[in-house]
């Protein structure tokens, strides 16, 4: 395409999940209440461990901050395609698409941080009585602050990248959000730059976040094995089956989004896979962690029956 039909673009046109006007108000509403179930369920999560002091554990620390790193990334994506959905302006501004890359920021920390999660698994069930002492609560902190200010360094670095893009060859973005790979696929210059740092940057969080994940599961999986209960190990496949459902379901959408080749030219299927990195991950993840945990359906029975007693 001639350079002619570049320009500078000071505002983007998102298209939306779809263009069918059938579906806008049945869409509408199921992703209200999926943005619904996501936020009380994860500003429940965190004030629920926050105000109950028998989930003040290194596990619960990590599991507040996915929830909050969940319902900070639907809540970057998910208020403006509802608006998107209802209205025929489907504008944003530069400004806002590129606020948007801060959704980069708390994806990549949510890659990390299951692992993370993992190895706290991995250190609880098969180094018990080690495990305050190598948990401590300085090593938590120290963990889950590399994870935000890597992946704060990883989005600043693609969003400087971008912002160097002098012009585009349309202001209309296959999309529902501002995501690297079709905001890249508009750039009129020469852009393996940023595709290959964005796939290289991908391809290596990913890998090193499998192999604690796979590693940890694994020697968990030994130790459940050598369990003498059968009880014991039946909770304990339930509740890392359900963890790690969670977890392929997001490795897997990521995997094929950001590190699968030529996966940007399925533009239906990238946002397939979109939809559910985006939206269904954030809800399901306090809904997994908390409907399968004893811990926290006991703290949530003392915390609600304090209430209806004061």
């Amino acid at each position: 395409m001639g350079e002619e039909n570049c320009t500078a673009v000071t505002e983007f046109i998102l298209l939306g999940i779809s263009d069918a006007p059938e579906l806008r108000v049945f869409l509408f509403l199921v992703f209200l209440l999926i943005y619904g179930v996501t936020v009380l369920g994860n500003l429940g999560m965190i004030a629920l461990i926050k105000v109950s002091s028998r989930l003040h554990t290194p596990m619960y620390f990590f599991l507040s901050h996915l929830s909050l790193v969940d319902l900070c990334y639907s809540t970057i994506i998910l208020p403006k395609v509802l608006a998107n959905i209802l209205n025929k302006d489907k504008v944003i501004s530069f400004l806002g698409c590129a606020a948007q890359f801060l959704f980069c920021t708390c994806v990549v920390t949510e890659v990390f941080l299951p692992a993370v999660m993992a190895y706290d698994r991995f250190v609880a069930i098969c180094n018990p009585l080690l495990y305050m002492v190598k948990m401590s609560r300085n090593l938590c902190v120290e963990l889950v602050s590399c994870c935000y200010l890597g992946e704060t360094a990883c989005s600043l670095i693609h969003l400087c990248l971008a912002l160097q893009i002098p012009s585009y060859r349309s202001s209309v973005i296959n999309h529902f959000f501002c995501d690297l790979p079709p905001l890249l696929s508009l750039a009129c210059s020469d852009v393996t730059v940023n595709e290959l740092l964005a796939f290289i940057v991908a391809t290596f969080i990913e890998i090193i976040a499998i192999v604690i994940i796979l590693t940890s599961y694994l020697f968990i999986l030994i130790t459940i094995l050598r369990m003498r209960s059968a009880e014991g190990r039946r909770k304990a496949f339930s509740t890392c089956a359900s963890h790690l459902t969670a977890i392929v379901v997001f490795h897997g959408t990521i995997l094929f989004t950001y590190c699968w080749p030529n996966s940007g030219n399925s533009v239906d299927t990238d946002k397939v896979a979109a939809v559910f990195y985006t939206v269904v991950i954030p809800m399901l993840n306090p809904l997994i962690y908390s409907l399968r945990n004893k811990d926290v359906k006991e703290a949530l029975r003392r915390v609600v029956g304090s209430k209806m007693f004061s």
